[in-house]
């Protein structure tokens, strides 16, 4: 395994190798998954990946393992009951988003069939496939991370900024950004079709 090359930015942190090897640009079309997704790149906001990431373990305890509509029925109380949880990231803003947002999804799966449709709409349901051989090249939003911003916001998510949906696409499989070096970038660009 060592000997493999990856991309840089996943250093060599079990965890966060596991994460870039086995998940980061797989195409996922689960709604509860994509779900998980947008939750924890929203909580990253300001925050590192890793930090989220360490902590996923106990975001799919607390919050039920994001079925959307169990986190869509959480009233007050069980919203504090997260925020005194030190396995989580405390913010009110944020958890209070993780609701928010599962009640969004209960209202596109309504529309658009599922979040899967809604979601993928913005690479046309196929994903783009990039050719980057640096770090430098990634880019930190992109016009479709924009367009996807701006519908989610008009959906009323939150913590949906062009970034965080930009982190979303990568970490989903929209994009695929593996480097082109990367021993994991020939296989996730197999499992797009591209």
């Amino acid at each position: 395994m060592t000997d493999r090359i990856r991309c840089p930015w996943c250093g060599t942190d079990p965890v966060y190798v596991a994460y870039h090897d086995e998940e980061w640009g797989v195409p996922l079309h689960d709604d509860r998954a994509l779900f998980e997704f947008l939750c924890l790149e929203g909580a990253e906001a300001g925050l590192s990946w890793i930090t989220v990431l360490k902590k996923r373990p106990r975001y799919r305890e607390v919050f039920d393992n994001f079925d959307i509509a169990a986190v869509a029925a959480y009233d007050d109380a069980k919203i504090a009951q997260l925020l005194v949880d030190p396995g989580i990231i405390r913010s009110r803003a944020k958890v209070e988003s993780h609701v928010n947002n599962a009640r969004r999804a209960l209202e596109v799966q309504a529309k658009y069939g599922s979040l899967d449709a809604f979601l993928w709409q913005f690479v046309d349901g196929r994903p783009i496939q990039n050719a980057f051989r640096t770090v430098a090249e990634l880019p930190a939003e992109t016009p479709e991370s924009l367009a996807m911003s701006k519908t989610l916001k008009q959906h009323g998510f939150s913590f949906v900024g062009g970034r965080v949906c930009y982190a979303l696409m990568q970490a989903v499989g929209m994009v695929n950004d593996h480097l082109v070096t990367c021993f994991r970038y020939e296989p996730v660009r197999a499992l797009g079709g591209g």
